[in-house]
C-alpha cells in the first residue's frame, strides 16, 4: 500500500468516526424504530448505499454513477426517514420536499453532464486505486449526510412546532438560492452548448456579477434550510447546525471553488478579457450591478 493509498484508508476511517457523532447527536429526541433512532439509521444507510455502488464502479473503473448516487442517496433516505417517523409534520414534510426537488434536479443535471462528456477528469487517478476509490464514495456519504442533517433532523424529532417566522423567511432564502443555482447551471449549460464559444469562459449572465453564482445559490439553499429547522432543534441536535458551514467551506475551500479557480487560471491566465473579468467579478457574492 502506498502513501496516497494510506492517506485514503485513515481518511475512510475519519469520515465514518464523524458521521458515527453526527448520527448520535441528531437522533436525540428522534423517532425510534425497535429501539433504534431512525436519524442513525438514515445515515448508515446513506453509507452502505455508497458502498454497494462502489464495487460494480470499481470493478468496471467508471464515475459515471457517482453523482447520480450521490442524488438517489438524498431522495431516498429522505422519504424514508418520513415514512420510518409517525406524525411528521408540515414542516418535515416542507423540508423534505425542499431536499428532494433539490437533489433530483442537481442529480439530473449532473448525470446528464457526465453522459454527454463521458467521463471525469477529477477521477483519472483515483479510480485504479482502490482505497482511494473507496474513499471517494465514503466521503460522498460524508457529504450527503452532513449537508442533510438538519433537514432529517427536523423530519425525525419528536418535537413540533407550527409554521412560524422561521419557516416563511427560511422558505424565502432557500427559494432565492435555489432559483439561482437552477438559473447560473441552465446560462452556463447553453453556453458551452453554444460551438461559437469553445475556448471561452462564461461571462454573461449570473456569471457576470459572480465567478461562481451556481455555489452561491447552493451555500443560500442550505442557510435557508436551517433557519427552517432552528425552532424544532434540542439538546446535541444542535450539532448539526454543521450543515450549511459544511456546505460553504466545502465549496469555497475545497471541491468547488478553489479547483475551478486553477483550471481557468490555467486556461485563460494572461488574458486580458479574463484578468479584467476576475478584477471586477467577486469570487462568490454576486455585486448588484
Amino acid at each position: 500500500m502506498n502513501q496516497k493509498s494510506r492517506k485514503a484508508l485513515i481518511s475512510t476511517v475519519i469520515a465514518v468516526v464523524v458521521a458515527v457523532l453526527i448520527a448520535l447527536a441528531g437522533s436525540q429526541g428522534g423517532s425510534r424504530i425497535g429501539g433504534f433512532p431512525v436519524f442513525a439509521l438514515g445515515v448508515a444507510i446513506a453509507f452502505v448505499i455508497q458502498w454497494l455502488v462502489f464495487i460494480p464502479s470499481y470493478k468496471a473503473q467508471t464515475e459515471k454513477f457517482y453523482d447520480l448516487t450521490g442524488a438517489l442517496t438524498y431522495i431516498s433516505i429522505t422519504v424514508f426517514l418520513v415514512l420510518a417517523s409517525p406524525g411528521v409534520d408540515a414542516r418535515g414534510m416542507l423540508l423534505a420536499a425542499m431536499v428532494v426537488l433539490w437533489a433530483a434536479r442537481l442529480g439530473s443535471f449532473l448525470f446528464l453532464r457526465i453522459s454527454k462528456h463521458g467521463k471525469d477528469d477529477r477521477f483519472d487517478e483515483l479510480k485504479p486505486d482502490f482505497f482511494r476509490f473507496l474513499n471517494t464514495w465514503t466521503i460522498q456519504g460524508l457529504w450527503v449526510v452532513l449537508t442533510a442533517a438538519l433537514a432529517w433532523v427536523a423530519i425525525t424529532s419528536d418535537k413540533k412546532v407550527g409554521l412560524d417566522a422561521f419557516f416563511w423567511v427560511g422558505l424565502v432564502v432557500w427559494l432565492a438560492g435555489i432559483s439561482i443555482e437552477t438559473a447560473a447551471d441552465l446560462q452556463k449549460n447553453r453556453f458551452k452548448d453554444d460551438p461559437r464559444n469553445k475556448g471561452r469562459f462564461i461571462s454573461t449572465g449570473l456569471w457576470s456579477r459572480s465567478r461562481h453564482p451556481n455555489y452561491f445559490g447552493e451555500i443560500t439553499l442550505w442557510v435557508g434550510v436551517a433557519i427552517i429547522a432552528l425552532p424544532v432543534l434540542q439538546g446535541w441536535q444542535w450539532a448539526a447546525l454543521v450543515s450549511p458551514l459544511f456546505v460553504a467551506l466545502l465549496l469555497t475551500k475545497g471541491s468547488g471553488v478553489p479547483p475551478l479557480e486553477k483550471k481557468a487560471d490555467k486556461k485563460w491566465g494572461g488574458q486580458a478579457d479574463y484578468e479584467e473579468y476576475k478584477k471586477s467579478t467577486p469570487v462568490l457574492v454576486p455585486k448588484l450591478k
